[in-house]
C-alpha cells in the first residue's frame, strides 16, 4: 500500500535531513518557488480535496482562501499540535519519525497564503517531537530552505516553536491564539474569524500537523494523484488511524480514507485480541459518538462517518470488547473533559460537571429513569456552549443514550452494571 507521511519512516528512529532529501523531501518546495505562483499552489491544494485533519475535516485549501490578500500588515500561519484527544496520537508519532514533511508543507502554506512567521504550537508533553522540529527547522535554514529569500526566491519564511501551557482547551484554534499571546486560555467569539483577526489582530490561519504535512506530496505529484490514493471515490488522500483499544495489534496506520471500519480492524490491526468481541468503538477519538458492529461497514471518511451518525474527527479509533460498561467508559471521557473546561461558558462550566454526576450515580446503581431524560436533553443543551468542548464531550453521551439505552435501563432496574456481572 502506498504511503504518503510514513514512506520516510526508519525502524526505531527518526529519518534524517539526508535522507528525507534523497528520498524527495523538498524537491515540493523547489517546484513551487521556481515555478508556481502562491494562487497556483493554494489552488492545487484545493483540487486535491485535503481535509482538515484535525478533526473538523474543513477543507484546507478553502480555508487558505479566506485571507484576504488585500490586507496590509503581517499574517500568521499556525500548526497545531496540541494533540490531548484521548485516543489520537498521530501527530506525535509522526513528528518523532519525521519532522520535515511538516516543515516543508508549512513552507508552502506560507508562501501560498503570503506569511513571513509562523508558529509550531505543541503540546508540552510532546518533547522528542519538539526536538525533531527544532533539530529539522535548523537544518533546512542552514541548507537554505527556510529563512532569508528561500532559494534565492525572493521569499522569506521563518518557523517558531512554542511549547503548550498544557491545557486540552489551548488545542481549540483562538484559544489556542490567546494561548501564544500570553493571555488565559479561553475561546474568542466569531465573527471575527481568525482569517481575518486572528493572531495580534492579524489574518491567520491554524492548521493541523497531518494536514500541512500532506501538502509536500500534493504540490510535488499533483491533485489528481492525492484523490487517487484515497479506497472510494468520493475520498481524497490517505489517512492516519490511530487505533487503541482490545484489537491485537493497536497501533498508528497511515490508511486510504474511505476503508470501512471493518477493514481497519480486521486487516492492520489484526482483528480483535484473543477471546474479544468487537461490541463498540470511537471512530473519531473521544469525543465522537460510538459506532457498534451494525457500523463496521461504514467508509471511514468524513461524509459517510457523519452521515452513521458520528464523526471521522481525528481518525483516533478506540475499540471495546463485550466486557467494557459503557456507562462507566463514557463516565470516563466526560470526566476528562469535565475537568478541562477553562469555565468561561455556563453550559460547559455547570453542565459538564452535572452530567459527570448523573453517570456516577447510574454507574453505581443509584439513577433513575428521570436522569436518562435529563441526559437526553443536556445532549440537546451543551450544543449551546461558547465553543466546541462541551458539545464534543457530550458525543460519547449521545452515542451511550442511541446505542446502548438498555444498557443504562439496566443499571438503573438492577442497581449493578451488567457488564461485569
Amino acid at each position: 500500500m502506498e504511503q504518503i507521511l510514513f514512506r520516510h519512516n526508519r525502524p526505531g528512529r527518526c529519518v534524517t535531513f539526508a535522507e528525507y532529501q534523497g528520498e524527495g523531501g523538498f524537491v515540493a518546495l523547489k517546484k513551487a518557488l521556481s515555478g508556481m505562483s502562491p494562487d497556483e499552489v493554494q489552488q492545487a491544494v484545493i483540487d486535491s480535496g485535503l481535509r482538515g485533519r484535525g478533526g473538523a475535516g474543513f477543507p484546507t485549501g478553502k480555508k487558505w482562501s479566506f485571507v484576504p490578500r488585500n490586507l496590509t500588515g503581517p499574517r500568521w500561519l499556525i500548526c497545531n499540535c496540541d494533540e490531548m484527544e484521548p485516543g489520537t496520537y498521530k501527530d506525535r508519532i509522526l513528528l518523532e519519525a519525521n519532522p520535515y514533511s511538516l516543515v516543508e508543507g508549512m513552507v508552502l502554506a506560507c508562501y501560498a497564503i503570503g506569511v513571513r512567521h509562523s508558529f509550531i504550537f505543541i503540546r508540552r508533553g510532546y518533547e522528542q517531537a519538539a526536538a525533531n522540529l527544532r533539530r529539522a527547522i535548523a537544518e533546512a535554514t542552514a541548507a537554505g530552505l527556510l529563512g532569508e529569500n528561500i532559494q534565492g526566491s525572493g521569499f522569506s519564511c521563518d518557523i517558531d516553536v512554542h511549547v503548550s501551557a498544557g491545557r486540552y482547551i489551548c488545542g481549540e484554534e483562538t484559544a489556542l491564539m490567546n494561548a501564544l499571546e500570553g493571555k488565559r486560555a479561553n475561546p474568542r467569539a466569531k465573527p471575527p474569524f481568525p482569517a481575518i483577526k486572528g493572531l495580534w489582530g492579524g489574518p491567520t490561519v491554524v492548521n493541523n500537523v497531518e494536514s500541512l504535512a500532506n501538502i509536500p506530496a500534493i504540490i510535488a505529484q499533483g491533485p489528481r494523484w492525492f484523490k487517487g490514493t484515497a479506497a472510494t471515490p468520493e475520498a481524497s488522500g490517505m489517512k492516519l488511524f490511530c487505533v487503541s483499544g482490545h484489537v491485537a495489534t493497536p497501533a498508528c496506520f497511515e490508511l486510504p480514507l474511505g476503508m470501512t471500519l471493518g477493514e481497519i480492524i480486521d486487516g492492520p490491526c489484526g482483528g480483535m485480541r484473543p477471546g474479544s468481541n468487537f461490541k463498540a468503538c470511537l471512530p473519531g477519538g473521544a469525543s465522537t459518538p460510538y459506532f457498534t458492529p451494525a457500523h463496521l461497514g461504514v467508509p471511514m471518511d468524513f461524509d459517510p462517518v457523519a452521515k452513521a451518525g458520528s464523526r471521522l474527527g481525528t481518525g483516533g479509533i478506540v475499540v471495546f470488547d463485550q466486557h467494557t460498561c459503557m456507562v462507566a467508559a463514557t463516565l470516563n471521557l466526560v470526566k476528562f473533559y469535565a475537568r478541562e473546561s477553562c469555565g468561561w461558558c455556563t453550559p460547559c462550566r455547570e453542565g459538564l460537571p452535572f452530567v459527570v454526576h448523573l453517570l456516577e450515580q447510574i454507574e453505581s446503581g443509584q439513577g433513575s429513569e428521570e436522569h436518562i431524560t435529563i441526559l437526553k436533553e443536556h445532549v440537546q443543551y451543551l450544543n449551546y456552549a461558547f465553543c466546541a468542548l462541551a458539545p464534543g464531550a457530550m458525543g460519547p453521551v449521545d452515542g451511550l443514550l442511541r446505542h446502548f439505552e438498555d444498557e443504562v435501563r439496566e443499571h438503573i432496574i438492577t442497581g449493578k452494571c451488567p457488564c461485569r456481572s
